[in-house]
C-alpha cells in the first residue's frame, strides 16, 4: 500500500523534487498545512513583513540557484498584497509559484469574509492559476513548475482550500518529466544567416533575458569574440559579457544620455544579432530603432515576436546557445569594424559617465564599485539612480545585478539583497535605494536581522522622487507630490538590529563600505546628495 500523505505534502515533496528550498511569505489560519508540509518536504519558511517583498526575496533566492521560487499567502488581503511582485515576476520571467489559502468551495458559497476570486485577480499576470484538488495534487505540483520554468519563465498560482491541503492522498512517485529538446534552426533561413554572418563588417549583437534565463553565456562570449562582435545587453541581462571585456557595450534601456551614442551605432550596424533580446526592458527610444529592410536582422528568441515593438529580417524560435553555435561554427574569421568604432564608442559612453565629480550619484556608484570586491552581488531599485547605476556600474557575471527592469517596480532592491545574501552568505551583497523606495520596504530589515545577515544596504537621499521630480520640471508643471522630508535612515538601521552610517564624501563612504564589508550584521548607508544632482547625468 502508498503512504497516506496530506495533499499539501504531495505539493511540498514536487517543489522540493523542483530544487525549492526556500519559501517566503506571511502566515494565515488557511496556509499553516501548507507551511508545515513545505517545512516537513526540506523548504525553510521565511517570515517576511510584507507578501510583496517577500515574492521579491523569494526572486533574489532564485538568481542564486535557479530553482523556482515560493511565495506564500493566507487568504485575502495577504494573498493581495502581492499583486505586484507577480506581476513584476510575469513581466521580468521569473519562475514564482504563489501558494494561497482560500476557502473551501462549499464554505465560501455562504461565508464572505475577506473571500475575493483570487484566481480571477492573478490569471491575468501568471502563466496558469490552479486551484489544488486532492485527487490531481501531484498532477498540479507538476504542471505547476513545468510551467513556470519551461518556455519563457513566469509566475505560476495555486490557490490550496483550507480542507484539501489537509486530505489524505497516496503518495505517487515523482515522474522525472523530460524537458523539450533544444531547438535549433536548420534548412535555407540558417544558410542565409550563416551567409550574412560570414559577410558582416559591422555586426552588433543585443542580448537580453531569454539569453540569460537559458545559461546562454559561453556561446554568447564565443560567438562574440570568434566574430568580433561588440556587445549590448538590456540591464537584466548585465554581466552576461563581463563588462570589462573590449567587446561589452555595457547595459541599455532607460538612458536617453546612452542612447545618444549606441542608438546611431546600431543604426550603422549591416548586422543585428538579437540574442534572447525582449524589448519589455526599453525606453520607446528603441522602438523601430533599426530598419529590417536595408540592415539583416536576426532575432533568437523564446517565442515568437508578437510585440511589434521591432522586427527582424529572419526570425529564429530556438534556443539561445544552440542556435549561436549553429550559426558561428566553421565561418572564417572576418574584420569587423575595421576603423575603431568599438573603442571609439566605449570611450564615448566612458566620457558620458563621468566618475570624478568629488560627491554626487555618480561618485557614490563609483566608490562603491572601486571598495566592493568584484564578486559582489548587486540589486538597485527603480529611479534616477538606477538609470545611472545600471549604465556605470560594471557586472562581471550574469545575474550579479539585480532590478526589476520590465515592470520598473519601486521597493525591489532591499528583499532582493536579502533573498541573495540568504543563498549566497559567502559573498558581499549590496543594494541601491532611493530613499523613497527605501521607506517603502523600511520593516524589511528587521527581517535581515532576525535572519542574522549582514548584506550592505546603501540608500541615495535627496528627500525627493528624483525622476519623478526632474520630468515634472522638464514638463514646467509645478512640483507636487514629489518631495518629502529628509528622515534618519542610519538610526533606521541601528533601530532595526543593524548598523547605520550618514555619509557626505567619497572618503567617509569609503570607510563606510570597508567596515561594512567586515560587519557581522546589515548596515545602512545613508548617502545624502543635492537635490537635482541627476540633472544632465541620465
Amino acid at each position: 500500500m502508498p503512504e497516506m500523505i496530506r495533499a499539501a505534502d504531495a505539493l511540498a515533496r514536487r517543489l522540493y523534487a523542483a530544487g525549492c528550498r526556500m519559501a517566503f511569505g506571511m502566515p494565515g489560519g488557511e496556509v499553516l498545512t501548507v507551511i508545515d508540509a513545505l517545512e516537513a518536504a526540506g523548504i525553510r519558511f521565511v517570515l517576511a513583513k510584507h507578501e510583496n517583498a517577500a515574492g521579491f526575496m523569494a526572486e533574489g533566492v532564485h538568481h542564486r540557484d535557479h530553482a523556482p521560487a515560493i511565495l506564500v499567502g493566507t487568504i485575502g488581503p495577504g494573498t493581495l498584497n502581492a499583486v505586484n511582485t507577480v506581476a513584476n515576476a510575469l513581466q521580468d520571467q521569473v519562475p514564482l509559484i504563489v501558494l494561497s489559502g482560500c476557502m473551501d468551495p462549499d464554505e465560501k458559497e455562504r461565508y464572505t469574509h475577506q473571500v475575493v476570486n483570487q484566481q480571477a485577480v492573478f490569471r491575468p499576470i501568471t502563466k496558469a492559476s490552479f486551484s489544488l484538488n486532492a485527487g490531481a495534487a501531484h498532477t498540479v505540483a507538476d504542471k505547476a513548475v513545468s510551467i513556470a520554468t519551461e518556455g519563457r519563465m513566469g509566475p505560476v498560482h495555486i490557490d490550496i482550500p483550507i480542507s484539501v491541503a489537509e486530505t489524505q492522498v497516496p503518495e505517487t512517485p515523482t515522474i522525472c518529466r523530460v524537458s523539450a529538446s533544444v531547438t535549433v534552426p536548420s534548412g535555407a533561413d540558417l544558410a542565409t544567416a550563416r551567409g550574412w554572418l560570414e559577410t558582416a563588417r559591422r555586426p552588433v549583437m543585443i542580448v537580453g533575458i531569454d539569453a540569460l534565463n537559458q545559461h546562454a553565456e559561453n556561446a554568447v562570449i564565443t560567438c562574440a569574440e570568434d566574430h568580433n562582435i561588440p556587445v549590448i545587453t538590456t540591464y537584466k541581462a548585465k554581466g552576461i559579457l563581463p563588462e570589462d571585456h573590449a567587446l561589452s557595450l555595457g547595459g541599455a534601456g532607460l538612458s536617453p544620455l546612452a542612447d545618444s551614442h549606441l542608438l546611431p551605432f546600431v543604426q550603422t550596424a549591416d548586422l543585428i544579432l538579437c540574442v534572447g533580446y525582449d524589448p519589455i526592458e526599453m525606453r520607446p527610444g528603441w522602438r523601430d530603432v533599426w530598419d529590417p529592410t536595408r540592415q539583416n536582422v536576426i532575432d533568437i528568441t523564446a517565442l515568437p515576436n508578437h510585440h511589434h515593438m521591432h522586427q527582424a529580417t529572419l526570425n529564429f524560435v530556438a534556443d539561445c546557445a544552440a542556435t549561436l553555435h549553429a550559426l558561428s561554427d566553421g565561418l572564417d574569421v572576418q574584420e569587423t569594424w575595421p576603423e575603431g568604432e568599438i573603442y571609439k564608442l566605449k570611450r564615448a559612453l566612458r566620457s558620458s559617465f563621468p566618475t570624478d565629480e568629488d560627491w554626487g550619484p555618480a561618485a557614490i556608484i563609483d566608490t562603491c564599485r572601486k571598495i566592493l570586491p568584484r564578486d559582489t552581488i548587486a540589486s538597485v531599485d527603480s529611479g534616477a539612480h538606477r538609470i545611472l547605476l545600471s549604465q556605470m556600474w560594471e557586472s562581471y557575471a550574469p545575474r550579479d545585478l539585480m532590478q526589476s527592469s520590465a515592470l520598473c517596480t519601486m521597493g525591489c532592491a532591499v528583499p532582493l539583497a536579502i533573498g541573495a545574501k540568504l543563498a549566497a552568505s559567502d559573498r558581499p551583497v549590496v543594494s541601491f535605494s532611493g530613499d523613497a523606495g527605501f521607506l517603502m520596504v523600511a520593516g524589511e530589515l528587521a527581517t535581515a536581522a532576525e535572519l542574522g545577515l549582514a548584506p550592505i544596504f546603501v540608500v541615495f537621499v535627496d528627500s525627493s522622487l528624483a525622476l519623478i521630480e526632474k520630468k515634472q520640471r522638464e514638463r514646467q508643471l509645478a512640483n507636487i507630490g514629489v518631495d518629502f522630508a529628509q528622515h534618519n535612515f542610519a538610526a533606521m538601521g541601528v533601530a532595526f538590529g543593524g548598523a547605520g552610517v550618514t555619509v557626505r564624501s567619497r572618503e567617509a563612504l569609503e570607510t563606510a563600505l570597508q567596515d561594512a564589508l567586515l560587519a557581522d550584521r546589515f548596515t545602512v548607508i545613508a548617502a545624502i546628495i543635492d537635490p537635482g544632482a541627476y540633472d544632465g547625468r541620465l
